[in-house]
């Protein structure tokens, strides 16, 4: 499989942090695509400024709020219109560890068919609401896989190869807010696309801006749990084949 990857980054009212995660974006010298998904009028402005200036940007513009997954589908389809094999997820709002970009890269290209996904480091500013929640996930999403190869399926620091991830795309409805992660990385693995777990640190920023909507996005994750442990029942034979299959070899 070729290696030709680029960065997504999915963008709503993140005007005074995008700035700064685009730069630390840029030195690695590949193409961003910033996916506008409805911001304000002030964050607009900062994105036509960035894509002004610097040819590795390229905005995509949303024309209303559809959520993170909408955006970052979007920025999925045209980053393999464009010829790009696979793209790095990045939260436009400074949470990950940009430092951490280079492993990401370079674990990709050795296993450029597999999903490397962060497994987060979180240091002391973590909302503990948050991070007691994420042991939910985690359990469901072992019983949904049958294993426990998905060691985090909530980070949204991850990189995807793009042709079976843009193939999921066009013929799964898939959750298009907070679910969406979950949602994508359980159906990939169903479809026999492994998982590289690499430990990579989050902080949660001072004053940073946070879409997370307690109730809607808890009721979307949980929808999108019902939907993949019933997916998961229906699957159970082909899962389990994969299993024997895998500890074989």
């Amino acid at each position: 499989m070729s290696f030709d990857p680029c960065f997504v980054v999915p963008v709503y009212n993140h005007g005074t942090t995008i700035s700064a995660t685009a730069a630390a974006l840029r030195r690695h010298g590949l193409t961003i695509y910033l996916v506008d998904d409805g911001s304000d009028a002030a964050t607009a402005t900062t994105l036509d400024r960035l894509a002004a200036d610097d040819p590795l940007i390229r905005l995509i513009r949303r024309p209303r709020n559809g959520g993170k997954g909408a955006a970052v589908m979007d920025g999925f389809r045209a980053a393999q219109r464009d010829g790009r094999t696979h793209a790095l997820q990045v939260d436009a709002d400074g949470q990950h560890a940009l430092d951490d970009v280079d492993r990401f890269l370079a674990a990709s290209r050795q296993a450029p068919d597999k999903v490397v996904c962060g497994v987060p480091d979180y240091d002391h500013s973590v909302p503990r609401a948050r991070l007691y929640g994420r042991y939910a996930t985690h359990v469901w999403v072992w019983i949904e896989t049958l294993s426990f190869d998905i060691r985090d399926a909530m980070c949204g620091f991850r990189l995807y190869p793009l042709e079976p991830t843009c193939q999921l795309i066009s013929e799964v409805r898939l959750g298009t807010r907070m679910d969406f992660d979950i949602d994508v990385l359980v159906r990939l693995y169903w479809r026999g696309v492994r998982i590289v777990n690499l430990p990579t640190r989050v902080s949660y920023p001072k004053g940073g801006i946070s879409h997370f909507r307690m109730l809607r996005d808890n009721a979307l994750i949980s929808w999108a749990h019902t939907r993949l442990a019933i997916g998961m029942l229906l699957r159970m034979p082909l899962l389990l084949g994969q299993k024997l299959t895998r500890g074989r070899n």
